[in-house]
Parts: structure tokens; C-alpha cells; sequence
């Protein structure tokens, strides 16, 4: 495991500096820069004895590899990495748990905006295999914005066990396939829900597919076949919403 991690973007350090400020070793921010943001920022830094290092530009691009880091990075420790046992920690917290399954998403982009999503619906856990899996990496915090701070992101050896857990604890393990003959819209997802998202372009795996306890599918009307797979859940974690707060 990786002794320390970047995390670049404002809405990744804001959600650091109010969640996990001791996380943070040291800070590095755009020379210059001045706005309400990264000054609320620079004040939590002062408040828990953060060093910060003003910088130009080129050193901020150079630590991120190019990627947007919106004037503001933190050399920081690794946060906590999540497993079966915090799980199952959260399937007894939950009179009605509401999880959101990942198989394979391999994209970082992809796992942010799903972790985004995932939050703002008020998913309680998102569940990933260890392996062929993105992690939470720069580039996911960074696309979460703020979001990987908040919801808890559970890596697990083995998803078709896990699968077969959360079904022993009661919850309905709901799948998407393109192959599925019923639409997510004629589905009742109103108690404990598990949605289990396949990787772009693959889909499930066959033990996962063949561990859900449904299969449904989004109504595809025009000429494309798919959808990415972060907007597609999004779609489908907003049904989910909208049946369990009828």
C-alpha cells in the first residue's frame, strides 16, 4: 500500500479538511490565487497546523500529470480502505439498506461519477472487487468531488460471496442486463436494494449475473446500443429514490 496519496481540486480538499484534515501532510497551492473557496481552504489548514507551500503553476501540473487540480494539491496519508466487515457493520445500521454494486469498472472517471451519484441519491455503501476494479485514486476524488470522502467505497475479495451476504441479510440484489426482458420501471425496489452495475461494455460477469436475484434493464429507444455506465446509473439509482420515498 502506497505510504502517501495526492488529492488535488476544491471540492476534494473541502471535503478532506472537513471529514479527514488529519490525513493531510502538506499543502500546495496556485501562487496568486484568491477566492472564497480556497481561502476557507487555507484557514481549516492554519487551524490544524498544516504546512502550505505556495507554488506556480507548472509545479501544481507537474505533481497531478496534467490533470485539473483547480490551484489547490495535498501531499497526504492513505485513507482507510474498507472491507466485508465494515459492510456488514452497515447492513445491521440500515433498517433498509440501499448499496450500489460495481463490477469491474475499471474507468477512474466512471468510479467518481458513480461515487458522486451514489452520494447525492443517499446510496449507504458502494461495493467493488478488489481486482479489475478503479480505486480511489487522484483522479476519482478529484471527478467525486467530495463525494469518496463521504461514502463509504468497500473493496471486497469476492463479490459473488458478497453478494450471497447481503442476500442473507435480506437485501434484493437487482442487476442490469441488456439482455433482461423487464424494465427497471416495472421493478418494485421499495425495501433493502442492491443495484449491481456491470463494467463499460461487458457488462456483469456470469457468477455475478447469475448471483442477482433480478435482472432489469433501461429502455433504450434511439440507435445507440448503451449507456455509460455512470449516467446509467444514475438513472437507475433515481428510480430506486423515487420508489422508496413514495
Amino acid at each position: 500500500m502506497a505510504q502517501q496519496e495526492l488529492i488535488y481540486g476544491l471540492h476534494a480538499m473541502t471535503a478532506v479538511m472537513d471529514h479527514e484534515p488529519e490525513r493531510v501532510i502538506e499543502l500546495f497551492v496556485l501562487k496568486g490565487r484568491d477566492d472564497e473557496r480556497l481561502t476557507y481552504i487555507l484557514d481549516e489548514a492554519k487551524r490544524h497546523g498544516i504546512g502550505v507551500q505556495f507554488c506556480q503553476r507548472k509545479t501544481l501540473d507537474d505533481k497531478c500529470n496534467g490533470e485539473q487540480h483547480q490551484g489547490v494539491v495535498a501531499r497526504a496519508k492513505p485513507g482507510k480502505v474498507l472491507d466485508e466487515h465494515d459492510l456488514n457493520n452497515i447492513l445491521k445500521s440500515q433498517a433498509s439498506p440501499f448499496i450500489l454494486v460495481l463490477d469491474g469498472v475499471t474507468d477512474p472517471h466512471n468510479l467518481g461519477a458513480c461515487l458522486r451519484t451514489a452520494d447525492a441519491a443517499g446510496v449507504h455503501a458502494v461495493v467493488v472487487p478488489k481486482d479489475k476494479s478503479a480505486t480511489l485514486s487522484p483522479t476519482v476524488r478529484k471527478v467525486a468531488c467530495g463525494a469518496a470522502e463521504v461514502i463509504p467505497l468497500i473493496q471486497v475479495t469476492n463479490l459473488s460471496r458478497t453478494i450471497k451476504a447481503m442476500q442473507d441479510a435480506g437485501v434484493w440484489i437487482v442487476g442490469t442486463a441488456g439482455e433482461a426482458e423487464q424494465s427497471i420501471y416495472a421493478c418494485k425496489l421499495t425495501g433493502p436494494t442492491a443495484l449491481v452495475m456491470g463494467a463499460e461494455g461487458k457488462g456483469m460477469r456470469r457468477l455475478t449475473r447469475e448471483n442477482c436475484d433480478e435482472l432489469i434493464k433501461l429502455p433504450m429507444a434511439g440507435s445507440v446500443s448503451s449507456l455509460n455506465v455512470s449516467v446509467a446509473t444514475g438513472v437507475c439509482l433515481y428510480e430506486i429514490v423515487r420508489q422508496r420515498s413514495i
